[in-house]
C-alpha cells in the first residue's frame, strides 16, 4: 500500500514539472514560431505637478422659470417638454383678439384727434393774424390756443395708450429669453395664463457647469481660470477641457469643502444636468515623475500594469500606479525607471516570459 502511494506521487510530481516545463515552452511562443513583432518607447523622466480628483455634478449655467408679463387665455403650446428652442422663439400664444379690437379703436381715435389738431392749428393761425389786425380779441387767441393744446395732447395720450397696446400685443406672443431645451411645461392650451404666470421650466444647454465640493487643504491651490479635466462616469473615455470659473470662499460648515464651479462647452450635446462627473486639475510644486506613453499601460480589472522588454527580449510584467497625464503620456509609479523599454503595441497579445522582436516608436514629448 505505501508503495503504490508512493508510485502516485511520484507520478504527480512529475506531471508537474512537465507542465512547468510546457508553460515556459509555451511562454517562448510554440516550435518554430518567431517572435512576437511589437513596438516600445523607453520611459522619460519629465516634470509635473501634482492632479487632483475630485467627483462633481453637471448643471445648466442658466435654469430660467420663464413666465408672461401679460394675462389672456392661452390658444396655442408648441413648447414641448424636449423641445430645443432658440432666443426669440415662440412659447406660448395667449389670445389677442380684445387687445388688437382695442388697438383699433384707439387708432381711429388718433385719427380724429389727429385731424382737429390740424383744424385747431389752422384756427390758431387766423385767430393770430386776425388778433395782430385788431380785429380778434385776446379771449379769442387764448380760447383758440387751448383748443390746439388740447388737440396735442389728445394725440401725445392716444400714440402713448397705442404704444401700450402694440407691446401687450406683442408679449402675448411669449417668447423664449434665452437658447436651451424645455424641462417642463407648466401650462397647456385653454388655460388662463395670469401676470407673471409660469409656461416653461428651460434650461441652456450650450454651456454646462460642474460643480465641485473642494476639501479645505486644497483651497489655496485653486485659481480662477485655470484649466480642467472633466470625465463623466456615463461617458467612459469621453473628456472634456473646462476652466474654473467661480471659487466659492465659504466652507460647508460641516464638511469643510469649498464649492468650485468649473465650466465646460456641450457642442456635442452629450451633457446633461445631473450627470456625475470628476474634475481633475494640477496643482501644487512642480516634482520630477517618471511617464510613459498612455498606450503603455494595460488595464487588468483593477490593476494596472506595462510591459517591459528586458536585456533577453523577453516580455517582464510590472504592476505601476497611474498618476498625472502630460499629453499623450501618463506618470507611473512602480518598477518602472526611465530609459526602461515598455510595449506600447501589441501589448494585447502577449505575457511574461514571451520573446518579442521589438521596433521603437516615437511619440511626441510633453509640453512640445
Amino acid at each position: 500500500m505505501t508503495s503504490s502511494r508512493a508510485r502516485v506521487g511520484t507520478r504527480a510530481a512529475k506531471g508537474l514539472v512537465c507542465l512547468a516545463l510546457g508553460a515556459a515552452a509555451w511562454a517562448q511562443g510554440p516550435p518554430g514560431m518567431p517572435p512576437s513583432q511589437v513596438r516600445y518607447t523607453e520611459a522619460q523622466n519629465h516634470p509635473l505637478r501634482r492632479t487632483l480628483t475630485f467627483p462633481g455634478s453637471v448643471e445648466a449655467q442658466t435654469a430660467s422659470t420663464l413666465a408672461s408679463t401679460v394675462a389672456g387665455l392661452v390658444v396655442e403650446f408648441p413648447a414641448k417638454e424636449g423641445t430645443r428652442v432658440k432666443r426669440g422663439q415662440l412659447l406660448a400664444k395667449l389670445r389677442s383678439t380684445p387687445t388688437e379690437l382695442a388697438l383699433e379703436a384707439q387708432k381711429a381715435s388718433l385719427r380724429e384727434a389727429q385731424a382737429r389738431w390740424r383744424q385747431a392749428a389752422n384756427t390758431l393761425d387766423r385767430i393770430k393774424q386776425l388778433h395782430a389786425e385788431g380785429v380778434a380779441s385776446q379771449q379769442q387767441l387764448d380760447d383758440a390756443q387751448s383748443e390746439h393744446n388740447a388737440w396735442v395732447g389728445r394725440s401725445d395720450a392716444l400714440k402713448a395708450d397705442i404704444a401700450r397696446l402694440e407691446d401687450e400685443l406683442e408679449r402675448m406672443n411669449v417668447r423664449s429669453a434665452l437658447a436651451g431645451v424645455v424641462v417642463r411645461e407648466r401650462t397647456e392650451v385653454g388655460q388662463w395664463m395670469a401676470i407673471g404666470g409660469p409656461v416653461v421650466d428651460l434650461l441652456a444647454i450650450d454651456e454646462m457647469e460642474v460643480r465641485l465640493d473642494v476639501p479645505e487643504r486644497h483651497f489655496p491651490d485653486l485659481r480662477v481660470g485655470a484649466s480642467a479635466e472633466v470625465t463623466l462616469e456615463s461617458l467612459p473615455g469621453f473628456r472634456l477641457t473646462g476652466r474654473i470659473i467661480a471659487i466659492i470662499p465659504q466652507a460647508d460648515p460641516l464638511a469643510r469643502t469649498f464649492p468650485v464651479k468649473v465650466q465646460v462647452s456641450n457642442e456635442r450635446g452629450k451633457l446633461g444636468a445631473g450627470m456625475l462627473a470628476r474634475v481633475s486639475f494640477t496643482a501644487g510644486e512642480v516634482y520630477q515623475a517618471t511617464i510613459v506613453p498612455k498606450d503603455a499601460v494595460v488595464a487588468k480589472g483593477e490593476r494596472r500594469v506595462l510591459y517591459r522588454i528586458n536585456g533577453s527580449s523577453k516580455v517582464e510584467e510590472v504592476p505601476v500606479e497611474t498618476g498625472a497625464g502630460a499629453g499623450l503620456w501618463i506618470e507611473v509609479r512602480g518598477g518602472v525607471r526611465p530609459g526602461d523599454k515598455v510595449i506600447t503595441r501589441g501589448n494585447e497579445r502577449i505575457f511574461p516570459g514571451m520573446d518579442v522582436a521589438a521596433q521603437p516608436l516615437a511619440y511626441q514629448k510633453p509640453g512640445k
